[in-house]
Parts: structure tokens; C-alpha cells; sequence
């Protein structure tokens, strides 16, 4: 069945020349995928239907390349005590990974379910799920098994940080991701990921859990430069990470290796908001030619967030992007750090992933902040949200 989608105040595509902003114009999608994209006076009058968008914007559906949702338990507590002037510390995680380990496989998927009930209500259409609070071999499986029901991009990340049995011994634990606990993972996970960071993993360690990683197939993420700049950069780009998360301290040298090796700097803004730590300019990556994407980094700890409204909303105030270059972020950046070439463009052949807002422009998703602007939510033409 064919659908016609007119009457559109502020159309994205994040495709073709012209302005970011398109008016007048419309689309169409059959059987999942955008089949046709033009003004609106030269729209196909054969459609099986119309969805009058009633002078709203249209934009394509985001796409959250980086998120936690496979846990249990809370820290809300560990956010109050932030707030009243403690410091962020990675360890934080292994109160997660104790939750985590006690819950059910039902609590788990309930919990993520929920979640991503959310996502799609904020027009989240794609996402990556990672594991990563399990630490060891049955509960990274079960993260990954569990976490594959709702996505295609699932990350190993048993390189979360060394969990409490092998705090003596990191270089042990560090055996373990790459022999038993990667072996048993694989039948579950897209990509591999590691936190290059203090208080969790050396660069040295990084390589030899990327390099097991990638020799099994896995494509390379890594979290990086989070806390301390510690060299996470360079291992990345020896790896050819598709991309780079957190990015908080990052010198201009960093940023042109970004450049040059071509990979994603995702931001999380929700990292900062939660952990009082400073924002990055993103003026210095677009300066550097860095492609940059925008996620929730949804994880109880340090963003319990699912609102990329937010995350654009922060990018636009704090990081000093532009309305266009965060929605840009949070649409085509997230697929090109997911390395997904079906999402993120309302384009022919591509998925007909849409959002549907309730204002007539974009610049609501950050001129009204905290205030839903989601009125509909489309994965392959279907709706989400009514």
C-alpha cells in the first residue's frame, strides 16, 4: 500500500542540495521504504492514502547509536550526591553489575522494554544496545541474547570496566573478554566496544580486546576520552573504529586524527548534564571536519535519559550547535555511527523511518525544552505512536 505524505510545513531529508529546510514539498512510501520525494505539486496521485501532516515539520526518525538498556536497578542516589558536589568515577558500574547479575531474564527484558517504549514515544527509531553490566560469561550472553529481541545493533562491551573478583588481577579479566566471554558472545553481537579511560581500561588492553574483536568480526566502537584523554584516540583509529563516544576532553590534534581516519564522534550531553562535567564545543569538531552524531547514552548511572529531544536541546545551548547540525546529528550522524545506510535520510530506497512533530519547524525541539514535541513516530511507514 502507498502513502502519500503532504501538507508539511518544515520538511528534512538530510539529502539532495538546497537548504536543510525544505518547503512545500512532499513524499511517499510503499512496503516499508520511501518511494518519492519532491514538491508537493508534482506528488503521484495514485496513492493508496494520505497522511495529512497538518502544516507540521517532518523529519526522519533519530538514531541512537549509543545506549545501556539491558540493566537493572537505579543510582539515583549516586546522582544526588553528584549534584551536591562528589565526582563522577567509572567504578560506579559495578553497583549496576550486581543488580544486573541477581535480576531475572523477565526483569531484564521488562526493563528494556520499557525503555524502548520510550524511545519510539521521543521518535527514536534505530538504536544500539550494549551489554556491559553483566562482567561475566552467563551475563553478557544473556545482556546480548536479550538485548537482540529489540535491536540489530548490539554491542559487546565486557570491557566495561574489570569487575570486583578480578580487581587484583585486570590482565586476567582481560583473558576472559577475549577467550570465553567473546566466543560465547558472538552469536549475539554487531559490535565490539571497550571504556579507554581511567579507572577502566589501559590503551594496551584496548588493543588486545579490539584486536580478538575484530579478528571474530566484529565492527569497533570505543568509548573514549571521557574522563582523561588517555590515548583512546590513537588505538581507535589503528583499529579503524567506526566510532568514538563521550569525546568530553579532546585536543585539536585528536580531532584531526579523527578526521583523518573519517570516524564518528558521537557526543552524549547527558553525560555532562548528569555528572557536572564540561560540555564539549562541537564548533572545534565541525571546524576539524569530524562527522559527529548525538546520542542518549541511556544507562542508569550517568545519562538516564531517553529523550533526544534533550540531547539536541543540551547540543544546541551548551555544546553551540545549531538547530540543523544537532538534528543532523541525531538523524544521519547516529546512522553513519551505526554504519547503516538505510536510515537517518528520507531519500528513495531508504526506510521510511519518520517523525511527525507537533510544531511547524525544528527549531521547537530546542526552543521548547522539556516539553514533548513528538506527535508521531513512523518505523518503515508504520506508526509507533498515535
Amino acid at each position: 500500500m502507498s502513502t502519500l505524505v503532504r501538507n508539511i510545513g518544515e520538511l528534512i531529508t538530510n539529502s539532495g542540495s538546497g537548504s536543510y529546510r525544505k518547503s512545500g514539498c512532499a513524499f511517499t512510501h510503499s512496503d516499508g521504504m520511501i518511494t518519492w520525494v519532491g514538491p508537493e505539486s508534482e506528488a503521484p496521485s495514485d496513492c493508496d492514502q494520505v497522511l495529512d501532516a497538518m502544516g507540521r515539520a517532518v523529519l526522519p526518525g533519530f538514531v541512537d547509536s549509543h545506549s545501556h538498556l539491558i540493566f537493572a536497578g537505579e543510582r539515583s542516589a549516586e546522582f544526588a550526591a553528584r549534584m551536591t558536589g562528589e565526582s563522577y568515577a567509572a567504578g560506579g558500574i559495578r553497583s549496576t553489575v550486581a543488580a544486573t547479575r541477581a535480576a531475572t531474564d523477565s526483569q531484564l527484558r521488562v526493563n528494556c522494554a520499557s525503555l524502548v517504549d520510550e524511545f519510539h514515544a521521543g521518535g527514536i527509531t534505530s538504536f544500539e544496545i550494549k551489554s556491559g553490566y553483566g562482567l561475566d560469561v552467563p551475563s553478557e550472553v544473556r545482556s546480548l541474547r536479550i538485548a537482540r529481541e529489540f535491536t540489530p545493533e548490539t554491542t559487546f562491551l565486557g570491557a566495561h570496566v574489570v569487575p570486583n573478583e578480578f580487581a587484583h588481577d585486570p590482565d586476567a579479566y582481560v583473558d576472559l573478554v577475549c577467550g570465553q566471554m567473546l566466543t560465547e558472545s558472538l552469536p549475539y553481537a554487531r559490535w565490539i566496544d571497550v571504556f579507554c579511560d581511567k579507572g577502566a581500561f589501559t590503551p594496551d588492553q584496548a588493543r588486545r580486546i579490539l584486536r580478538a574483536g575484530s579478528d571474530a568480526g566484529l565492527l569497533v566502537k570505543l568509548h573514549a576520552n571521557q574522563i582523561e584523554s588517555i590515548g583512546g584516540i590513537e588505538v581507535a583509529c589503528e583499529f579503524g573504529a567506526v566510532s568514538v563516544d563521550h569525546l568530553t576532553y579532546t585536543s585539536d590534534s585528536e580531532l584531526a586524527a579523527l578526521a583523518g581516519a573519517g570516524i564518528v564522534a558521537t557526543l552524549l550531553p547527558g553525560v555532562e548534564f548528569s555528572t557536572r562535567s564540561p560540555y564539549p564545543d562541537a564548533r572545534r569538531f565541525f571546524d576539524a571536519g569530524v562527522d559527529v552524531a548525538l546520542s542518549t547514552d541511556c544507562n542508569p548511572g550517568s545519562s538516564f535519559t531517553t529523550s533526544m529531544q534533550f540531547m539536541i536541546a543540551m547540543a544546541v545551548r551548551e555544546m553551540h550547535m545549531s538547530v540543523d547540525q544537532a538534528v543532523s546529528a541525531a538523524t544521519v550522524g547516529g546512522a553513519h555511527a551505526l554504519a547503516r545506510g538505510d536510515i537517518g535520510v528520507l531519500a528513495p530506497a531508504m526506510r521510511a523511518d519518520f517523525i511527525v512533530l507537533t510544531a511547524p519547524s525544528i527549531d521547537f525541539l530546542a526552543y521548547r525544552p522539556g516539553v514533548p514535541q513528538i506527535a508521531h513516530t513512523y518505523l518503515a511507514g508504520k506508526a509507533l505512536t498515535t
